[in-house]
């Protein structure tokens, strides 16, 4: 029938299929904190946690590890709960502890290492206003600390296009709707497409700021961290396409397209 695909979507399940790699991202956290601090992280916070994959996928990958996800928004709390935490062990989903709230504003114990990823700090649009939220992410900070952040760009994030990515079963679409050169303000969405010719339109939206790499190193400067580096994705020599490992470097070649992360220590 045509048209039930979309009627069955769940559009959270489908971002987590598309976008995210959770048990890649606590590989890549835990490999860059051994290397700051000679030790394996414990506690970690994450910001804009959405669903909390990644606070499920962290506390999974070790019996010590502990997560506190902290969302504004309950709907993705509330399918977090029933579909992410439901999946744990109880021993498991009892070392993750979901907050509903503001980020600048919810209070956890001192993190080892906090995260915002899949860009959505790029909600502030002010210097100042990212400058207090990079100033109170490293207060949530151990002593011993990290601040892992990711950002993209290049002159194809500044154009107004539509990339397609076929994921088995449906298509993941990225669509940067707008593009604003004298402010850098964005708006992007994400459709699903189905065999079926269904789309599920518009299941999510962002209005955001492109940032780019030397403002958000001399912010996270600016807000105290005692050091901030970047680890930019390595190419595939034989396909010219990104290899998906990442190292810290201070200079890059020229890309149309790329996506970064940055690692503040406290």
């Amino acid at each position: 029938q045509p048209g039930s695909r979309v009627r069955r979507a769940d559009k959270y399940e489908l971002y987590q299929m598309s976008v995210q790699d959770p048990e890649g991202d606590v590989s890549r956290i835990r490999r860059t904190y051994q290397r700051h601090f000679g030790r394996a992280p414990r506690r970690l916070r994450e910001d804009f946690c959405g669903s909390a994959a990644l606070s499920c996928a962290w506390v999974a990958a070790h019996r010590q590890n502990r997560a506190w996800g902290i969302d504004l928004d309950p709907e993705p709390l509330r399918w977090a709960r029933r579909h992410n935490l439901a999946g744990l062990r109880p021993n498991q989903a009892e070392r993750v502890t979901l907050l509903e709230g503001d980020v600048l504003d919810v209070r956890s114990p001192a993190a080892d290492v906090l995260v915002a990823f899949n860009f959505s700090f790029f909600l502030w649009k002010t210097r100042r206003e990212l400058l207090r939220y990079f100033r109170r992410a490293r207060g949530r900070l151990a002593r011993e600390g990290l601040f892992l952040i990711d950002a993209y760009g290049g002159p194809e994030a500044q154009e107004r296009r539509e990339e397609r990515r076929p994921m088995g079963g449906f298509t993941y679409v990225w669509d940067q709707d707008r593009f604003d050169p004298i402010t850098h303000e964005t708006t992007c969405l994400i459709h699903f497409e189905f065999p079926d010719r269904s789309r599920l339109s518009r299941a999510f939206r962002y209005d955001w700021r492109l940032w780019t790499l030397p403002e958000l190193q001399e912010l996270l400067a600016e807000a105290g961290f005692s050091r901030v580096e970047v680890q930019w994705e390595g190419t595939d020599r034989r396909t010219g396409e990104p290899n998906g490992v990442y190292q810290v470097r201070k200079h890059a070649e020229d890309d149309p397209a790329w996506v970064a992360y940055l690692v503040a220590r406290r």
